[in-house]
């Protein structure tokens, strides 16, 4: 390991020093370090070419960010915890340290490949906008909208209309983010499958559904729709109009999460979810 980003979280002065830190401590061990701030779109700074390992300062959101930005340059990604709930960001500040000499220096540490979902927005038979998420595409409506009427298709195949507040299209990894809120599955963040979860629908029998990942979901609106909303990742959106269609498909690469050596998948859920000591060992 010779020469690693490290990007903090915007406007946030405890992440901001935490990462001057970090570039201090790297150079002194003959590391090259790029400290960078997180910069909202459409602002997006080039890591150098020669970057094998990014460390990023800040919480989920800032490793959503990160992911959408640089995911394709398939490096691996350590998500240092400086924010909330902190689910993709698996090691504490007081753990780093340890962590970068024990395991990434000596390269031995393991990551999680996470699949992504690619999002196109149609209008009028063209592709107007398409991103990359790593947890969720979201079509929701405005808070003072009528329920929106969603027609949708699995790989062409009429599946249902959904008549609700919204619908959620979800990675493994997101169904602890907004589908973990709006009675979804907790998915164990490896698995490449896509979840399929409506907000708040109207008929009682519209359930989450879990889909392969080699299917496309196609969402289209009616011709009546008003104050509806595609946001990706809950970061970056767009209102949508009528006979829109949104297409959802597994993308082209996965993002490679640096695991905690600390912890568990199974540990952290229990921790952010206060699901409560571990009890007695299996027999």
């Amino acid at each position: 390991m010779k020469s690693l980003a490290i990007i903090t979280k915007k406007h946030k002065p405890d992440a901001w020093q935490a990462g001057r830190d970090l570039e201090a401590w790297c150079q002194s061990r003959g590391l090259t370090a790029q400290h960078l701030e997180n910069e909202p779109e459409p602002t997006i700074l080039p890591l150098p070419p020669e970057t094998e390992f990014i460390v990023v300062m800040g919480g989920d959101g800032t490793i959503l960010s990160v992911a959408r930005h640089y995911g394709r340059r398939g490096l691996p990604i350590l998500g240092v915890n400086l924010g909330g709930l902190g689910f993709l960001t698996e090691v504490s500040l007081d753990e780093l340290y340890p962590c970068l000499e024990d395991y990434v220096l000596p390269e031995k540490f393991e990551v999680d490949e996470r699949m992504i979902l690619t999002v196109g927005l149609i209008r009028e038979g063209e592709t107007i906008w398409q991103e990359t998420v790593l947890n969720d595409a979201v079509i929701n409506k405005g808070a003072l909208a009528r329920i929106a009427e969603l027609t949708t298709w699995i790989d062409g195949e009429y599946l249902t209309t959904y008549r609700a507040d919204g619908l959620i299209v979800s990675t493994p990894t997101g169904s602890t983010a907004y589908t973990l809120s709006a009675g979804g599955p907790i998915a164990y963040p490896t698995l490449h499958h896509i979840i399929l979860l409506p907000i708040c629908p109207h008929t009682l029998s519209n359930r989450p559904i879990i889909l392969p990942e080699t299917v496309t979901v196609a969402v289209s609106l009616d011709e009546k729709v008003q104050d509806v909303y595609l946001t990706l990742d809950g970061q970056v959106g767009r209102e949508l109009k009528p006979l829109d269609r949104i297409e959802v498909r597994s993308g082209p690469y996965h993002i490679k999460l640096v695991k905690s050596p600390r912890r568990s998948h199974f540990e952290i859920l229990r921790t952010k979810l206060g699901w409560g000591d571990p009890g007695a060992p299996c027999r």
